[in-house]
């Protein structure tokens, strides 16, 4: 498999909600890091556990609206929902023997346009990062 396709099919995984065997998609010694809060969560059973334990209002859903791969490095654009919550994740995959062994993710928050700016750009209504936006994945 590519790195491209392990990818895909650990987002795939991840849509089962089944979150331990999503994590067969990581090596033992997995790292994901998430420079916002600065932490680093360790090993496929303790992301299986957070996921599994993270307290939703109903099924995640996962859609993949963008992904580009370069050798053993994917990075990908996710729309996560519980059906309450809806949020966007940015992950940053490094995949070894068709393994994630790294991830660093980024979850950007919507933010109003600086009026300061309103001179030299426009607003377009392609839905904010809360909002889930149709799949375009390659």
């Amino acid at each position: 498999m590519t790195a491209k396709e392990v990818v895909r099919a650990f987002w795939q995984a991840m849509q089962s909600n089944d979150f331990e065997h999503a994590s067969q998609w990581l090596t033992d010694d997995f790292e994901n890091y998430a420079p916002q809060s600065s932490e680093v969560v360790t090993g496929r059973s303790n992301f299986a556990m957070l996921n599994s334990h993270y307290p939703a209002q109903g099924k995640w859903t996962f859609t993949l609206n963008s992904i580009v791969a370069e050798g053993v490095q994917v990075v990908t654009d996710v729309s996560v929902s519980d059906g309450t919550v809806a949020a966007r994740a940015i992950t940053f995959h490094t995949v070894e023997d068709n393994l994630i062994r790294r991830q660093t993710e980024f979850w950007p928050d919507d933010y109003p346009a600086p009026t300061w700016r309103s001179e030299w750009v426009a607003l377009e209504n392609r839905g904010r990062c809360n909002e889930i936006p149709a799949s375009t994945t390659d």
